[in-house]
């Protein structure tokens, strides 16, 4: 539950409103800190992330949170707290009988903790949002073009424009065109949803303010990570991230602007069908024909390169025996390629959100499967992934950040993603209470 009406009272301000500056917080899905750190050597053209970094300060590498999912550390990124604390577990909600239609966590009733977008409206300064996850019906935010898809068909489109600001997208299409769908995950989504971000940027001078780039993590997917492909997208999004950042420079030469990224990216080839063994094992009941799920006791729930496992009934002493039989059996079989597997105490620890009672986490280049018909093991349709534990070193995401009064500069070194929250709640003369990261300047 949102503790709206109490939110004043929760947040003191630190700083005088001198000293505060606006800031414009960048994410770039899948983002890996070396793609900017090691920009010459891997021959991408990037010079406006390179210029961020030199002239600001940066994070060698940002330990993420489990699993290593857009949505769980986007979460994380605006709330300083771990999804056992913020509530977001996945991407998808769990959903055995897909009643859902594969609905994704977008709602942002579901963060049970406060949020960067709260704390800066507390402090009266005006906030906008483009496109970040979990930010459908943020009651932080001022004008907001929330992240939001269902069918891919025109109706969404409806959908975007009841769940936005009320007029907002009628009032910016009017000289900007058309605003991508959000099921548009493309380098040219990307493109074009620069334009209404920096009309917002320019227009309405937000104190804080968030935008996010989904087009790098589609194509690493589809591709790997640092591949020709992968860098051309890398290389599109710098210069849209570069008209973006001059123009709300332009508007507020005070602006702090700070980037991000929700995971990194490793090559995958191999996938392996849990959830066939599952049903082999009798803990779920499947119709053939129609792909349908009957009934389940125990059934994985995707995490890229991990997989949580629900139980139906977590206190069965019975049911815990017989999915710890199976998971030890996987596990023994080295074709799996399962690194690791984390039962609820060790997730708790981890901060795992605690909707799952155990994670399945692969080595790196093994995917949990989607299909219950395909073999055991079988290879990938996708050539990237991530989900895996986040110490993996390819999991490592990115942190810069760059402006004019900003007196950090060079390598933060290694720092935890927890951390970023309450550090552009500084930045903006605020706090953030409720963030478990500490300020890293």
């Amino acid at each position: 539950m949102r503790l709206l009406p109490f939110l004043t009272g929760l947040f003191t301000l630190v700083a005088t409103a001198a000293s505060a500056s606006p800031v414009l917080m960048i994410s770039i899905d899948g983002l890996r800190p070396a793609d900017v750190q090691d920009a010459a050597q891997r021959g991408l053209k990037i010079p406006n992330l390179v210029a961020l970094e030199t002239t600001g300060a940066y994070a060698q590498t940002v330990t993420g949170v489990m699993p290593t999912l857009t949505y769980p550390s986007h979460t994380t990124l605006i709330t300083g707290v771990s999804p056992a604390k913020h509530g977001i577990a996945n991407n998808l909600t769990f959903d055995p009988y897909n009643r859902n239609q594969t609905g994704w966590y977008w709602y942002s009733e579901d963060i049970k903790v406060p949020t960067l977008w709260d704390a800066a409206h507390a402090a009266h300064l005006k906030t906008i949002n483009v496109h970040w996850p979990v930010s459908v019906g943020a009651h932080g935010l001022d004008f907001n073009l929330p992240q939001i898809w269902r069918t891919g068909t025109n109706d969404d489109r409806k959908l975007l424009r009841a769940l936005a600001t009320t007029g907002l997208v009628a009032r910016l299409e009017t000289s900007l065109g058309p605003y991508p769908d959000g099921i548009d995950e493309s380098v040219e989504g990307d493109e074009k949803r620069e334009p209404f971000a920096e009309s917002l940027m320019v227009k309405e001078k937000p104190g804080f303010a968030t935008v996010y780039f989904t087009g790098l993590d589609h194509i690493q997917h589809l591709f790997g990570p640092d591949t020709p492909q992968a860098h051309d997208a890398l290389e599109r999004i710098d210069a849209a991230l570069g008209k973006l950042v001059a123009a709300a420079r332009r508007a507020q030469p005070r602006l702090i602007v700070v980037v991000v990224s929700d995971h990194g990216f490793a090559h995958i080839s191999k996938n392996v069908n849990l959830i066939g063994a599952f049903m082999q094992a009798g803990l779920i009941n499947i119709d053939t024909a129609k792909m349908k799920v009957i009934s389940w006791d125990a059934e994985p729930w995707f995490a890229g390169g991990s997989a949580a496992i629900v139980l139906a009934h977590p206190k069965d002493p019975a049911l815990r025996a017989k999915v710890e039989a199976l998971l030890a059996t996987l596990k023994a079989n080295p074709a799996l390629d399962i690194a690791t597997i984390y039962d609820t105490d060790q997730l708790a620890r981890m901060g795992a959100a605690p909707d799952a009672q155990y994670f399945v986490n692969f080595r790196i280049g093994t995917e949990m499967g989607t299909n219950p018909a395909a073999p055991l093991v079988g290879p990938s349709t996708l050539k990237g992934m991530h989900g895996y534990a986040p110490a993996a070193p390819e999991m490592k995401s990115t942190f810069i950040v760059a402006g004019p009064g900003l007196k950090a500069h060079g390598s933060l070194g290694n720092i935890d993603m927890r951390d970023i929250a309450p550090t552009v709640a500084h930045l903006l003369g605020t706090t953030l209470p409720t963030a478990d990261g500490k300020v890293l300047f």
